[in-house]
């Protein structure tokens, strides 16, 4: 007697009623990017997801085409640390630049001999006789066209934060960090070192320069510095930098102005949250 053959197993119940699925039939599921987006904001709009939710995702969805190239801290605007500056110097630009870690370079910028890690630097404090070469950690460099998804995939595998920048002659381009990668997704990052909103407009820091915020109103600024800034139809000075320079300011840009030296130090949602600002004479 033969053996029956197996029976197979029996398909899973749709459960979809037929309006469903007829739905479905005549408005299918999005084909594109753009049309998976559009379905994020039908989303919130129909409260499926909050904002702050779809927010994300469109950055986790838009991530997917993006390069180191893109977002980069471009290489003029590095803040990088000279191997035969003194300890003094180095400790200026720590503090200075709020950063947790730095190209070491050699020469010229384009010699990179590794990474210094800010909290290695009590280390030379405590034993002045180390030699700065003995702190540096092994520099990871990445092309311009690597993609984020797979930057962010090896950042968290290798447990290093930041990378240098290659161009595809070898120079290096720029340096990028694994919160420039995050903030892709979920906006700007802030830090230990960010001064909270609702602490004031204007702070004296102790080389001498000031932080100030981007909303602070042009008419604050220009007593509290004694300047006298161009009239506008902007109120904050965070606006009246932006006209001036012409285009949206980014991270580590610099822009003078009646006198006075603007650095951006933080931006979010297009618009600049946090300047540095010191008189043009102080830097000469």
């Amino acid at each position: 007697m033969s053996d029956a053959p197996p029976s197979r197993p029996p398909k899973p119940e749709d459960k979809r009623g037929f309006l469903q699925k007829l739905a479905e039939m005549l408005h299918p599921g999005p084909d594109s990017k753009d049309e998976l987006i559009e379905t994020l904001v039908e989303a919130q709009d129909n409260d499926v997801i909050g904002a702050q939710s779809r927010e994300m995702l469109e950055g986790v969805i838009r991530m997917a085409d993006m390069t180191a190239g893109d977002v980069m801290v471009a290489a003029p605007r590095m803040d990088a640390i000279n191997i035969d500056a003194p300890f003094d110097e180095l400790l200026h630009l720590v503090i200075d630049t709020a950063h947790s870690r730095f190209p070491v370079f050699e020469n010229e910028k384009e010699n990179i001999l590794g990474i210094l890690i800010a909290k290695d630097l009590l280390k030379l404090q405590r034993a002045p006789e180390l030699n700065i070469r003995a702190l540096l950690r092994p520099a990871v460099f990445v092309p311009e066209s690597k993609g984020l998804n797979d930057l962010l995939r090896e950042f968290r595998g290798n447990r290093n934060h930041l990378a240098i920048v290659i161009d595809e002659f070898g120079r290096v381009a720029g340096l990028i960090t694994i919160e420039d990668v995050l903030e892709q997704i979920v906006g700007e990052i802030e830090d230990e070192f960010d001064i909270a909103e609702d602490e004031g407009d204007i702070f004296g820091l102790a080389d001498h320069t000031y932080r100030v915020s981007g909303d602070t109103l042009i008419e604050r600024v220009s007593e509290a510095f004694g300047v006298l800034l161009p009239e506008t139809d902007f109120e904050t000075i965070g606006g009246l930098v932006a006209h001036e320079m012409g285009h949206v300011p980014k991270r580590g840009e610099h822009y003078t102005l009646a006198g006075l030296d603007f650095t951006v130090l933080h931006t979010k949602g297009g618009a600049v949250r946090w300047f540095k600002v010191a008189p043009v004479a102080a830097n000469v």
